[in-house]
C-alpha cells in the first residue's frame, strides 16, 4: 500500500475514533443519566470501557491473527503500567490511605497470582521450546 494512502487512512481512522468516542460518551451519559445513575459512576465506567477498547481490539485481532503471546503480552503491560505509572502519579499528588485488609489479603494475593502465572508461562515456554528443538532433531 502506498505511504500517501496509508498515512490518509491513518488520519481517517483517528477522526473516526474521536468522533465514535464523542458520540459514546454522549449517549451513555444520557441513558445513564435518564436511569439515574450517579455522575461518578458513569464517569468511572466511561473511562474504564476507553482504556480496555483499545487493549481489547488489539488482543482480539492478535487472537485472530494467531499470536497470542501478543494479546498476552498487551494485557500483562497494561496492567502493569496502569498499577505502576497512575497509582504512582497519584500518590506522588496526594497520599493514599490503604485499608488494613488490602494490605493484608490483596496484595499478597496479587503478588502469588503474579508468581504462579510466571511459573505457568516459564513451563509453558520451556515445553514449547523443548518441543520445538525435539521437531529439528
Amino acid at each position: 500500500m502506498p505511504l500517501p494512502v496509508s498515512f490518509l487512512l491513518l488520519v481517517v481512522g483517528f477522526v473516526l475514533l474521536m468522533k465514535g468516542a464523542d458520540i459514546f460518551v454522549d449517549g451513555s451519559s444520557s441513558l445513564a443519566d435518564k436511569i439515574g445513575i450517579p455522575q461518578i459512576v458513569i464517569g468511572l465506567t466511561i473511562v474504564a470501557f476507553g482504556t480496555s477498547a483499545p487493549e481489547a481490539a488489539v488482543s482480539i485481532t492478535a487472537g485472530i491473527k494467531g499470536s497470542p503471546d501478543l494479546s498476552i503480552s498487551n494485557v500483562l503491560g497494561s496492567n502493569i503500567l496502569n498499577v505502576l505509572l497512575i497509582l504512582g502519579i497519584a500518590s506522588v499528588i496526594a497520599p493514599l490511605s490503604i485499608q488494613k485488609n488490602t494490605l493484608k489479603y490483596e496484595i499478597p494475593f496479587v503478588f502469588v497470582i503474579t508468581g504462579l502465572l510466571l511459573g505457568l508461562g516459564t513451563v509453558s515456554y520451556t515445553h514449547l521450546r523443548a518441543h520445538e528443538t525435539s521437531q529439528d532433531l
